[in-house]
């Protein structure tokens, strides 16, 4: 190794927005929603195998940051993200994100990624995943209400996985449904605007809720919700921001990731702590009934889980071996010496004359 140039152990491949991106498309949005799919159903399989913990959070009255870490002993995997729902007021993004995957048997990371968009498409691929052990026989039509930055690739999702054909959208803020409306009538998919949420559930036997602003909200209230439904409650990520009134979950049968994140974060956290919920990987592995009756209300209080990241973070790390959308970063430190770091800084001031 040349001093000053990087080491055969410095390397660690960087996947930009840019590239995911270019990966995204090369790729094709709906094809890469379905990949995704099955691998963090893969993972959900395997869901003993794993360490977890809930996310580690620090909350403000502005918004929320948060350390997502998950291992399953041979890979280890974390993303850091934050939720500002006022950030669209200054042009920024309400939720950013970035990733890191690691071999757990040196602690090296062999993956570092932004994860804003890989979010977005890992939790539209999540939602889709469940739905389909879910929701009724023969949905066709999804209720998306709210339809900020995730809802096209919600709808896109419930397409590639579920096979659903029409999608009835509101939003409190019109300039978004006509955003979200614009976006995706050149997907194939039948789009309705809607004036109101009423509207958008009418006849939709699958309801997908994803707002943003943090507090106690009523996105849906109990009139507005039929027999045989399936929602996907999505926007509640954090204590005190709910979107469903409570007498809709005493109805529902109500599936959650991880019961101890969610019980802190997710809708069910307006009901008693010993409410009882299903956990996802017990029906996707058999070891819970899902849905039981065409009646029934299926509700998916979903707030993110760590797992799924971690399906996104080495789904991404394997389409490298045929995808070039990546950049090379010399992030670790390896001096020929391993034991010798301070030398390694010296010699770098000999060599490049610096005082």
């Amino acid at each position: 190794m040349t001093q000053g140039q990087p080491g055969p152990f410095s390397i660690v491949p960087f996947v930009s927005v840019d590239d995911m991106m270019k990966l995204t498309l090369d790729i094709g949005v709906e094809q890469m929603l379905y990949d995704l799919a099955q691998w963090i159903e893969q993972d959900f399989r395997r869901w003993e195998q794993f360490e977890k913990t809930p996310r580690v959070a620090a909350h403000s009255d502005e918004g929320v940051i948060e350390l997502m870490p998950i291992s399953d002993g041979e890979a280890y995997g974390f993303k850091y993200v934050n939720g500002h729902p006022k950030n669209t007021r200054s042009g920024r993004q309400t939720v950013t994100a970035f990733g890191v995957l690691s071999d757990v048997e040196n602690g090296y990371p062999v993956l570092l990624t932004e994860m804003t968009l890989l979010t977005a498409l890992r939790t539209a691929a999540t939602s889709a995943m469940v739905a389909r052990h879910l929701m009724p026989e023969g949905a066709s039509t999804m209720a998306m209400i709210g339809n900020g930055a995730q809802s096209e690739f919600q709808c896109l999702a419930f397409r590639a996985v579920c096979g659903i054909k029409r999608v009835q959208l509101f939003d409190i803020d019109p300039a978004a449904t006509a955003k979200a409306v614009r976006n995706l009538e050149a997907q194939g998919l039948d789009v309705v605007g809607c004036a109101s949420s009423q509207e958008a559930v009418e006849g939709a036997q699958i309801i997908t809720t994803c707002t943003a602003d943090k507090q106690y909200a009523t996105i849906l209230t109990d009139n507005m919700v039929g027999n045989g439904v399936h929602i996907n409650a999505i926007g509640g990520d954090c204590p005190g921001k709910t979107e469903l009134h409570r007498d809709i979950l005493t109805r529902s049968e109500i599936f959650v990731e991880y019961p101890p994140q969610t019980r802190v974060e997710g809708e069910i956290q307006q009901l008693d702590a010993d409410h009882p919920v299903t956990e996802m990987w017990k029906v996707i592995t058999g070891q819970a009934p899902g849905r039981t009756s065409s009646r029934q209300v299926t509700l998916f209080d979903s707030v993110g889980f760590a797992t799924e990241d971690f399906s996104a973070l080495r789904y991404v790390h394997a389409q490298l071996k045929t995808y070039p959308y990546y950049q090379n970063l010399d992030l670790l430190a390896d001096p020929d010496d391993p034991r010798d770091l301070f030398g390694m800084l010296m010699r770098k001031q000999a060599q490049s004359g610096m005082s």
